[in-house]
């Protein structure tokens, strides 16, 4: 019950906007990419420590980057700094059996702990949602090029070209920057329209 009033209120306040984003917040409980003795704080809209230095996003946080980002059915999305893999399964709940989520995550303990939070849901079984133990500065050239990119932790100098060249025509990045979310949309091949949204604060992106 907890839960929906948690969820109501960011529908409330505006962070919340778009059917399918309310509807995979509604199915994914954040209580189940925590380490079990912090499970009972999972409707605090707060940012909570995952361990290994890095923290699982305040739900306003990830609402707000989730609907900036705009995932869509069949999208596929490349989500940099997956940590506890909460946003991973919620991208994995919105994209669908069509679409691909790629979780990097370079700190291999958190990797596993993401990897084993999002099998919980099936998407990794059913091929939606696949790990991989990489820097994610670096994105993931395999598989480019991604309609969408999402980062969790706030990139130290600038978003990283990798990160703009990997992205196709038309696509969106979101990522935090210095004490900013910013919104990143590809307009040609070296052309970006770029939006600053201040006034938040994230834990480093981890670079190798």
């Amino acid at each position: 019950m907890e839960l929906m009033a948690l969820i109501d209120s960011l529908i409330k306040e505006g962070w919340l906007k778009t059917e399918r984003i309310i509807e995979a917040f509604g199915k994914i409980k954040r209580a189940d990419f925590l380490p079990e003795d912090m499970r009972n704080l999972a409707e605090l809209n707060e940012a909570l420590s995952i361990g290994q230095g890095q923290t699982i996003s305040q739900p306003l946080v990830v609402a707000f980057m989730v609907e900036k980002l705009g995932p869509q059915p069949g999208d596929k999305i490349l989500d940099i700094g997956s940590g506890s893999g909460w946003t991973s399964a919620l991208l994995g709940e919105i994209v669908g059996e069509k679409g691909k989520v790629f979780a990097l995550e370079v700190i291999p303990e958190l990797k596993k702990f993401g990897e084993k939070n999002v099998a919980k849901y099936n998407f990794i079984k059913k091929g939606i949602v696949q790990f991989i133990l990489a820097d994610g500065s670096k994105g993931y050239l395999e598989e480019a090029p991604f309609d969408k990119i999402l980062a969790s932790a706030t990139v130290q100098k600038e978003i990283p070209q990798a990160w703009r060249e990997q992205l196709k025509i038309g696509g969106t990045i979101v990522s935090p920057w210095g004490s900013s979310i910013w919104l990143l949309k590809k307009k040609g091949e070296t052309e970006f329209e770029e939006t600053e949204y201040p006034g938040f604060t994230f834990v480093p992106l981890v670079e190798q």
